[in-house]
């Protein structure tokens, strides 16, 4: 029998110094960008927990999430339908990522995940569905040993500030311009 020589979890979290990351801009690549370091951190053992703000819709994402569990756990706090930034949310959208906050604020503090991606979270702060300061208390609470990474276009400066890493995805050119709509297994 082969004995296994990787670390144990409690290991792994106290070697561990986790920072804040932001994924940012008007770019594409952005969930991306976090669901690969996701996917990364899982060959390493680490577990993950994916948080997705104003996104309820299936996706390429959410299925290979549930395969890689119970590394990567993947959550979707939004309705179903795509919501346009230019529409009046309805109180369920609140509702919706109060409770995903709530969520991802427990899978932040429950020791269980070295890394907390809050996906879509700096939309959400710009539209208002969740309050500046409430992200502030939330990485004011962040344990040591937890990677955090905020996604999402329109970061705010206050986030950008708190951050470690900030990484501006820029759109130089996009087919969406030419009227490719999203492709099953790239956009979703």
């Amino acid at each position: 029998m082969v004995k296994n020589q990787g670390s144990s979890l409690e290991e792994k979290q106290a070697e561990f110094k986790g920072l804040v990351e932001v994924y940012t801009g008007d770019g594409k690549g952005k969930t991306t960008a976090a669901l690969g370091l996701a996917f990364r951190a899982a060959g390493h053992g680490f577990r993950s927990y994916i948080g997705q703000f104003l996104k309820g819709q299936s996706s390429g994402e959410v299925q290979a999430a549930r395969k890689l569990q119970p590394l990567v756990t993947i959550e979707q706090f939004g309705r179903k339908k795509f919501i346009k930034v230019t529409e009046d949310f309805e109180e369920e959208d609140y509702r919706l990522a109060e409770e995903g906050f709530k969520k991802c604020l427990k899978a932040m503090l429950g020791g269980e995940y070295q890394i907390v991606i809050l996906d879509e979270i700096n939309v959400a702060l710009n539209l208002g569905l969740i309050k500046e300061e409430e992200i502030q208390k939330f990485l004011d609470r962040k344990p040591e040993g937890v990677e955090i990474v905020l996604t999402g276009r329109y970061a705010p400066q206050s986030v950008i500030d708190r951050a470690d890493l900030v990484t501006e995805m820029v759109c130089r050119k996009h087919y969406y311009d030419k009227g490719v709509r999203a492709r099953k297994g790239i956009e979703k």
